[in-house]
């Protein structure tokens, strides 16, 4: 049958407790999340080895690398789906350290608008090709077909989890 097997025994395998005959929703959600929990454990694993950066570090240098315009911290904060304090953090740290710059909003000194310096942009570019080659080569066991067939299963799936009302 098509049971993945375990490739890396450090690595938790949530489906390594169903039964063939278990639920099949619940089976098809265990699959999503070891495959998404095995590609971010690799993903982490390579930047830390060839960069010496974190994944959270990556992604927000990722989301500023696709605003050239900046966002304001609640927009990098439901970019990455995590609370400003998990933010904050990050962004006076990669600050400090030259990466990004936080300017005072013109409507509301309050408020700033975070951006990838040029040393930040030269470091996230760095890093891309390699961040995509790791994403190519895992998933190179599917076809271009197979991909684009997954893609829309996955919305699919987006919608109807959308569409959910959540229930006390």
């Amino acid at each position: 049958m098509d049971e993945i097997r375990q490739t890396d025994p450090g690595s938790a395998d949530r489906e390594s407790a169903l039964a063939h005959g278990d639920k099949l929703e619940l089976r098809v959600w265990l699959r999503l999340l070891t495959c998404a929990s095995l590609i971010e454990a690799r993903v982490r694993a390579g930047l830390r080895k060839d960069f010496g950066v974190t994944l959270p570090r990556f992604d927000v240098l990722a989301q500023l690398d696709r605003a050239p315009d900046g966002l304001s911290m609640g927009e990098l904060s439901d970019r990455l789906m995590v609370s400003n304090g998990n933010v904050t953090g990050l962004v006076d740290r990669l600050a400090e350290e030259g990466l990004i710059s936080r300017t005072p909003a013109a409507s509301d000194r309050r408020q700033s608008r975070v951006r990838l310096t040029p040393a930040g942009k030269r470091a996230f570019d760095g890093m891309t090709p390699r961040h995509e080659g790791w994403i190519d080569d895992m998933f190179a066991g599917l076809s271009r077909t197979e991909m684009a067939q997954l893609l829309e299963l996955l919305a699919k799936l987006k919608r109807s989890v959308a569409s959910t009302e959540e229930k006390p």
